[in-house]
């Protein structure tokens, strides 16, 4: 059995639901009272891709920010792919996260792998984000409709991820 420690980066503004999906992934749960990050927090869980390889994704939860500013530089760093986080109710959030993508890979660089995960698919009815814009950001990194509350689909975002990177 291969066992491949990766560096992931979580990326994306404030209040998209970033340590919520960490905290859904690491620990199946969820709390509505809302946590600010201050700097940088970092857990790690093992994925199984099959019989013969694991990933242990040590996952680096940064503190929300619409730009890679010097702090957020060294902490990105080294890392193997990112975890990019939008919050479906909010649209700006979706440029953000793609902005932080590139300021990533040209801190890094070079091209990482990368997944966007939409947050809030609980809340669906209210998103801001068109289907057809989905679909375009779709076509650039893998896109996950999630829900932190829930746990849709956040496992899967994470799985993706891991396939990327080992």
């Amino acid at each position: 059995m291969t066992v491949l420690a990766r560096k992931i980066c979580l990326l994306g503004d404030f209040a998209v639901g970033k340590t919520s999906t960490v905290a859904r992934f690491v620990n199946q749960t969820f709390s509505e009272a809302y946590q600010t990050t201050v700097g940088v927090k970092v857990d790690s869980k093992a994925v199984s891709l099959d019989e013969e390889r694991t990933v242990r994704m040590v996952v680096w939860d940064i503190a929300g920010s619409s730009n890679i500013d010097q702090t957020r530089a060294n902490y990105v760093k080294g890392a193997h792919g990112l975890m990019l986080v939008a919050d479906g109710t909010r649209q700006d959030t979706f440029t953000s996260a793609l902005d932080l993508w590139l300021q990533a890979c040209d801190t890094c660089g070079g091209e990482l792998p990368a997944v966007l995960m939409v947050n809030k698919a609980d809340l669906a009815d209210r998103w801001e984000v068109s289907v057809e814009m989905a679909e375009q950001i779709g076509r650039l990194v893998p896109l996950f409709k999630v829900s932190a509350r829930t746990g849709a689909s956040v496992e899967d975002a994470f799985s993706a991820l891991a396939g990327m990177v080992s």
